[in-house]
């Protein structure tokens, strides 16, 4: 019993630990692009504004890319 929870204790310390390195990769992650916007002259009302615009699913809207047409629909043609 006592080494089933030593096993445990470890385990538990080791996915704190990564938590914890998690946690300050995002920290850097996120100072990272805030300074990117920054250069870009991008500010957070921008930022927060086109969050906005995209759809819940986070991924985008098809075809907005400036020049590029969206893609087809399902049961479109292909184009020939």
């Amino acid at each position: 019993m006592e080494q089933m929870q030593s096993r445990f204790n470890t385990m538990s310390d080791q996915i704190i630990g990564r938590i914890d390195e998690m946690g300050t990769r995002i920290d850097e992650l996120e100072s990272s692009i805030g300074e990117l916007m920054a250069q870009a002259g991008i500010n957070d009302d921008e930022a927060e504004e086109a969050a906005e615009a995209r759809p819940a699913d986070g991924r985008g809207r098809p075809g907005a890319t400036p020049g590029l047409p969206a893609p087809p629909k399902a049961g479109d043609p292909s184009p020939s």
